[in-house]
């Protein structure tokens, strides 16, 4: 990586810095006993650590729950609900990022917590399974399952399966953006909202973002290379089948969506090409292009400084979708 990266702050060049120097290995580097272990890996939690990744709302309560994927298997959820919350309250389902290959949800508390609180929604983060164990489609599927789950038993988690949003980050803004494609396609419209974070949304590679920023910070082409790989070869599933990339599927008649997308992000052109295509599918779309920010950027406002507005917009956005008097015209384009 370039140093300082173009167009990016000091302050931010050197945070990423060090997160590629000291912070992790890269993914093509790591055999699957190394993404194993980075999976478990639980960003620092002190003061510094909040300052840095977000602050940990404590007025919000995390516990865990449990939902049924399609082949029986336990799908874990980490659920926030602020004493705010109405009973029933409107419900966001999130899905983290990291390839489908690594992250998890503890990592998410800080963004959850603050959705959970700014919206008075109960926030479920669904932790599907991963590659290279679990291939696609599996991650779509537990998300597709879990999501159902939570509409069919929402009397138990007091939540109100009318008001229902989904939201993501990158490969997590893929698997959001796949469920209301399907729930879509089942008829089910309960979806009143998609968030979707710097989202991949084209497993065939053929955003022109990809080659721009081919060495960015954080996030490079041959990382991508190697995430799609994990996720997709043996699997049977084709990149360009709408499972993977919801970019060609069937666009019309989804629900609002959000998309923020980050200007040196390799996979920038993914969320504008979404956003161009739900667009001209009839769907409206809030895009915005954060500066100088590179992939990731969610998970360290306190070191991006459109951290704030990021989060702020995401929060407005799901509070307009989830609100009582909501249409599908109620949110600009």
């Amino acid at each position: 990586m370039p140093l300082p990266y173009p167009g990016m702050s000091p302050g931010l060049t050197t945070f990423v810095t060090l997160v590629d120097s000291a912070g992790r290995r890269p993914i093509q580097h790591l055999d699957l006993d190394g993404i194993r272990a980075n999976r478990t890996v639980i960003f620092p939690r002190g003061r510094a650590g909040q300052r840095l990744l977000g602050r940990i709302d404590p007025a919000v309560r995390i516990t865990r729950a449990t939902a049924a994927a399609r082949d029986g298997h336990p799908v874990r959820l980490r659920v926030y609900r602020s004493p705010h919350a109405t009973r029933p309250a409107p419900l966001v389902v999130f899905f983290h990022g990291g390839g489908w290959a690594q992250g998890n949800v503890v990592n998410y508390d800080s963004l959850c917590a603050e959705v959970a609180a700014g919206t008075g929604a109960v926030v479920m983060s669904v932790d599907y399974r991963m590659a290279p164990e679990d291939k696609a489609p599996r991650a779509a599927y537990d998300c597709i399952d879990a999501t159902r789950h939570l509409l069919d038993h929402a009397g138990t988690y007091a939540v109100d399966p009318t008001r229902v949003a989904v939201a993501g980050d990158s490969a997590g803004g893929n698997l959001a953006a796949v469920v209301c494609q399907v729930f879509r396609d089942e008829g089910r419209v309960a979806i009143r909202g998609q968030a979707l974070i710097y989202p991949a949304t084209d497993c065939t590679m053929s955003s022109p973002s990809i080659d721009e920023h081919a060495d960015a910070p954080i996030l490079t082409k041959a990382g991508i290379i190697a995430f799609l790989g994990h996720y997709l070869d043996g699997s049977g599933v084709a990149p360009d089948d709408p499972i993977v990339s919801p970019l060609l599927g069937r666009l019309d008649d989804l629900p609002p969506a959000l998309i923020q997308v980050a200007d040196l992000d390799p996979i920038r052109d993914d969320g504008i090409r979404y956003a161009a295509a739900l667009r001209r599918a009839g769907v409206p779309v809030m895009l915005t292009s954060y500066r100088g920010a590179p992939h990731g950027f969610a998970s360290f406002p306190g070191a991006y400084r459109g951290g704030t507005a990021h989060r702020s917009e995401l929060v407005e956005f799901l509070t307009m979708a989830l609100g009582p008097g909501h249409s599908r015209r109620a949110v600009k384009v």
